[in-house]
């Protein structure tokens, strides 16, 4: 497949795919339910967070911590107690649980006690020369845990310095970053550019990455998400980062199937 027909062929799944007809399915549909700004950060940091596993789970496990969270967690997380953070004690995800939120909670309180919105958290590190937002990970994950927590809810936010792919970290700047017409992405943050972003790398786009031959490297990991990306500016410099619904939509559809032979 030529230059010309790859992009062709992604083109008309973006459309396909990056449409509001997608929300209700998605982990993204939990932000959209929020109006102020903050609360689109707070709810889909959880949600892109804990994007793993079945969608429909993820969608309730998120959803009930709204609910938790009285459906209005900017003025929860700021005005919360400790004893406020008991509610939680029954609530798990998966190997996401109770102290681990706990420290999710400590954090951002401590952040936006301080800070109009978690944009800051990530542009203060990417500096004017960078062409991608891996500083800004790097350190967005040493800012965030910068206070006194349990080594293991480490695993729960990733970092480019560990060879991570930085999945989900990487779709919830999507989500933040870039906008369109379809109104399925935010657009929220304006000091990260969509040029900046890294495509996030989970199984079906790896896959049909792989299948299209814009991928040459077999593991899943940060290096692999930056070679992604890197052929993906080949077809839109400004915006690389739309194709990851066209990869996605294809990689579903396909269900492990080649794309090419």
């Amino acid at each position: 497949m030529n230059q010309k027909m790859l992009k062709q062929l992604l083109d008309e799944k973006y459309h396909q795919f990056n449409h509001a007809s997608f929300i209700a399915s998605d982990p993204i549909s939990v932000p959209h339910r929020f109006s102020k700004k903050q609360d689109i950060e707070i709810a889909g940091l959880f949600a892109a967070l804990l994007a793993w596993g079945n969608r429909t789970t993820i969608i309730n496990s998120t959803n009930r911590l709204m609910k938790l969270m009285e459906e209005s967690p900017h003025d929860f997380i700021l005005n919360h107690s400790d004893d406020d953070r008991k509610r939680f004690e029954k609530w798990v995800h998966r190997t996401f649980q109770f102290p681990d939120l706990l420290y999710f909670l400590e954090f951002l309180q401590y952040h936006y006690k301080s800070n109009e919105s978690l944009e800051t958290a990530f542009s203060s590190g990417i500096g004017k020369m960078d062409t991608t937002i891996e500083n800004g990970l790097v350190h967005f994950h040493r800012y965030f845990f910068s206070l006194p927590h349990l080594p293991r809810t480490e695993k729960h936010l990733q970092t480019p310095l560990r060879k991570s792919a930085c999945k989900r970290i990487s779709l919830y700047l999507r989500w933040m970053v870039r906008s369109d017409e379809k109104g399925v992405d935010f657009g929220l943050w304006e000091s990260i550019l969509p040029a900046q972003l890294i495509c996030p790398l989970d199984v079906h786009v790896h896959r049909t990455a792989t299948s299209l031959k814009l991928i040459s490297r077999r593991q899943a990991d940060w290096q692999t998400a930056l070679e992604l990306t890197e052929s993906l500016r080949k077809l839109d410099p400004a915006d690389p980062v739309k194709y990851d619904f066209a990869l996605f939509g294809l990689g579903m559809e396909q269900g492990g199937k080649k794309l090419i032979k």
